[in-house]
């Protein structure tokens, strides 16, 4: 590395970030924590959603911990997900966007919709993901379990529409469509035709349906949108 670039590197402010997620049971309502250390400040972040999954959790954290810096830093990041971890610093994420997020013809990448938001962020900031020991003392990280813990008891926690609702991930995939295996059940889907009901402004011409799983999935560029006398605008 050059001399520009090791100053370059040590002008940016250094921050540590503690992460941990969870979910009770898994999958099930779960929550998130983070503490990020600054020299001169330390900020906490916690939430939850009413079911989603453990490794949900963990990235989710990640992301709330990276979206509490306001402008570019260098950044370790702290987490006991092996999972995060190593899915970042080996470049196993990186790939699977790399690849339109496809592991195989038949099956798709999981929690897309997180990733795509980690390496985002990881973009912006020079980001070292480190492996914890969970549970072994370290305090911060002691921390986050807590604040992940107490997440999860929370009432009216919100959908995580990532994981309750894959159409809305897999609609802004341009390769979806019929054919490619279902995400819930790896099946071919097929198209079924739409139709219009009455007092709305919009169909949808066609939709992508599981024959296995019966799981339906609307695409974007089907929807059609109607006038009040029901005739195409």
């Amino acid at each position: 590395m050059s001399e520009k670039a090791d100053s370059s590197k040590a002008a940016l402010p250094a921050v540590e970030i503690y992460t941990d997620g969870g979910c009770e049971p898994n999958p099930g309502p779960g929550g998130f924590g983070a503490v990020l250390l600054h020299p001169k400040k330390r900020l906490e972040v916690s939430g939850g959603f009413r079911k989603t999954t453990n490794n949900r959790m963990e990235i989710y954290a990640a992301i709330k911990g990276l979206e509490l810096l306001k402008q570019p830093c260098q950044v370790v990041v702290y987490s006991d997900s092996q999972y995060v971890v190593e899915s970042m610093m080996k470049g196993w994420a990186a790939n699977w966007k790399k690849k339109n997020w496809r592991l195989s013809s038949k099956e798709w990448a999981k929690n897309i919709d997180l990733w795509d938001k980690l390496l985002s962020l990881c973009a912006t900031h020079q980001v070292e993901f480190r492996w914890v020991k969970g549970h072994a003392g370290t305090v911060e990280n002691e921390r986050c379990d807590q604040l992940s813990s107490e997440a999860i008891r929370r009432p009216d926690l919100p959908i995580d529409e990532g994981y309750e609702d894959s159409a809305a991930v897999l609609e802004k995939l341009p390769e979806f469509d019929e054919g490619q295996p279902c995400p819930k059940c790896a099946t071919p889907v097929v198209r079924r035709k739409g139709r219009w009901k009455p007092k709305r402004d919009y169909y949808y011409e066609y939709h992508l349906f599981c024959p296995k799983c019966e799981a339906i999935f609307h695409v974007e560029g089907a929807k059609r949108f109607v006038a009040q006398s029901g005739t195409l605008f």
